[in-house]
């Protein structure tokens, strides 16, 4: 690694921070599910989704895209909510082995109940702890780092 590729301490800072308190956000978020008997964050994004799609649902790949899972562990979480009733899975017209994957009446209650601690716990973690304006500056400045930037 050249000179030029080290990162400055600052930048070290700024990266330990940032992924020690993401896992913490994320933890705290987990454990208010989990107390209230609901399943974990995962499911609710893959729910979320699908719901989002609406009645035309989502092939796999594309939820693996939306949600960043590796495929095996979509399949296995897949399996998990379509053996718990809040997907469905239907076969696609020109694709003999392809599937979609669409929300239930049964995952879209479950979704709302889950969103209903998880939107709690965003409110309590984040968003009474920074105004307005410094939520926006977060949300500007984190939407930088992705690859490729987000420009809102």
């Amino acid at each position: 690694m050249t000179e030029k590729a080290m990162p400055s301490p600052e930048a070290i800072t700024a990266w330990a921070r940032l992924m020690r308190v993401s896992r913490q956000l994320v933890e705290s978020a987990e454990d208010a599910l989990k107390a209230g008997g609901l399943p974990p964050l995962a499911w609710y994004d893959v729910l979320h989704e699908l719901a989002e799609a609406g009645e035309g649902g989502l092939r796999p790949f594309q939820l693996i895209e939306r949600t960043l899972f590796a495929q095996y562990n979509i399949s296995r979480l897949l399996a998990r909510l379509e053996a718990d009733g809040l997907v469905e899975k239907l076969p696609v017209a020109d694709d003999g082995r392809g599937q979609t994957i669409r929300i239930t009446a049964r995952g879209r209650e479950m979704r709302r109940q889950m969103w209903a601690v998880y939107g709690r716990s965003i409110t309590e973690l984040v968003g009474a702890k920074l105004s307005a304006d410094e939520l926006n500056m977060v949300s500007a400045l984190l939407g930088r780092l992705r690859h490729p930037p987000v420009v809102d």
